[in-house]
């Protein structure tokens, strides 16, 4: 093969970046090199980082910068604002690629089967995050009139809308919170804000740093009960092997010990507390029934029979993402994954020829984001290997130009990594005007339009 290898990516969030940059990296770049394709159903690259990390934490948002150099490679092309397979399917991306990788990650709540979840009031936690991220698919407006509000789940996720909730909106101002959002929580009435964990403090599965955050702001008052801080064998073994564990139980135990004081929005920690019914009158949500559970030795809990109801006017489930399943791939219901072999997907009891995953929608939604770095390596490397030993079909037009003409037959209103630098310098205008970093642009004909698609 004289011409480089042609790779599409379907989906530009830290994933499908890496496994550009893993490309870029690799010996073939240098001989016959690579020319890579990312497709995005957003207008806008970055994923999760764009739409599902809170805007109060500009400090995961840095990683953008290290992104924005891969993207900036002249060997990687973006092709933003293509839906698959709506705009281009697996069989069009075959007959212009040698490879495609999908990394198109998790945006969904993970259901959770307990009674009363369909009522008025009960959310998932990723629609409320799409929301006060600006993603243009979801609702411009968010009812927050509940003034007791319930988080189910002890991860990340759980802090970050806990955090929304019980901060005030001139607190959010300074971020790049568009103006529906800042307007939407000007209104909002939450004053106690309660996050349930089914198990002990040394199973949450909170970032030492995020927890502390909790703690920063002038209007949050972090309250843990002392009878909820308790080990067994199996936590202080956790606790001794796991360096993060340790230190969030720590803090747990510091903020337990401490007196109350008197900022005036209240954020609650519960452990030992599992979910089984939201309660509700009308059609909406009047409280959370949860049980309390015991530890049994090994860091798992049990039922004890004894139940609490918690006057509670909202639930927010944040008990995980689930990726939506992706059309002429196989895909497994319960991981909410496509069935893989080290990022081979695998149809039936044989490997899908020169089509890979990476990302969430190979191992799940867990793990931080640089955690996908070593997925990543992994899929490019059974790419790399594939081709060395011929197994890549030879697509029918590999040629750049032809997705292009491709797209443009099909009236596909895309945008490129130029229109991004437009899209971005036109955000950060927005925000300087108002004194502020950035100014997101929400709905998906304002970011076309800035991008010049």
């Amino acid at each position: 093969m004289t011409r480089p290898v042609r790779v599409a990516i379907v989906g530009a969030g830290p994933a499908g970046i890496y496994a550009a940059d893993a490309l870029l990296k690799s010996e073939v770049c240098q001989d016959p090199g690579v020319s890579i394709d990312l497709f995005e159903r957003m207008p806008a690259p970055f994923g999760l980082i764009r739409y599902g990390v809170a805007p109060d934490h500009p400090r995961i948002k840095g990683i953008v910068k290290a992104l924005h150099q891969v993207l900036d490679k002249p060997q990687i092309r973006l092709f933003g604002n293509v839906s698959y397979p709506h705009d281009i399917g697996l069989d069009d991306l075959r007959s212009f690629y040698d490879a495609v990788i999908f990394s198109t990650g998790a945006e969904a709540d993970r259901a959770l089967d307990i009674p009363g979840i369909e009522l008025d009031g009960s959310y998932g936690a990723a629609e409320f995050v799409s929301w006060y991220d600006g993603h243009p698919e979801v609702p411009r407006t968010w009812p927050l009139t509940a003034e007791k509000v319930a988080v189910l789940g002890v991860g990340n996720v759980a802090l970050d809308v806990a955090r929304v909730l019980a901060k005030t909106a001139d607190e959010l101002l300074p971020t790049e919170i568009p103006d529906n959002v800042y307007q939407g929580l000007k209104q909002n009435k939450a004053l106690e804000v309660h996050v349930f964990g089914r198990r002990g403090p040394a199973q949450a599965k909170f970032s030492p740093m995020e927890l502390r955050e909790l703690d920063h702001s002038p209007n949050i008052e972090v309250i843990v009960n002392p009878e909820d801080i308790e080990y067994d064998e199996g936590s202080i073994t956790t606790r001794r092997e796991n360096k993060q564990a340790n230190m969030v139980a720590q803090t747990l135990e510091n903020w337990a010990i401490r007196d109350i004081g008197d900022r005036p929005h209240k954020l609650f920690l519960h452990f030992f507390e599992s979910p089984v019914e939201i309660l509700g009158e009308d059609g909406k949500v009047t409280a959370l029934r949860t049980e309390r559970t015991e530890l049994d030795g090994t860091g798992n809990v049990r039922g004890t029979g004894q139940f609490t109801d918690w006057d509670m006017q909202s639930v927010y489930r944040a008990v995980g993402y689930y990726s939506e399943e992706l059309t002429k791939l196989p895909f497994d219901v319960t991981s909410g994954t496509v069935p893989h072999e080290a990022g081979r997907v695998i149809a039936g009891d044989e490997h899908m020829a020169s089509v890979y995953v990476t990302g969430w929608i190979k191992r799940g939604p867990i793990g931080l984001i640089g955690h996908t770095k070593g997925d990543a390596n992994e899929t490019v490397a059974c790419v790399l290997e594939d081709r060395a030993a011929g197994r890549l079909p030879e697509p029918a037009a590999p040629a750049p130009e032809a997705v292009e003409a491709f797209l443009q037959d099909r009236g596909v209103r895309y945008t490129t990594w130029e229109g991004w630098h437009k899209l971005d310098a036109h955000e950060q205008a927005l925000g300087a005007a108002q004194g502020r970093e950035r100014i997101k642009v929400v709905e998906r004909e304002g970011m076309l339009d800035a991008s010049g698609a």
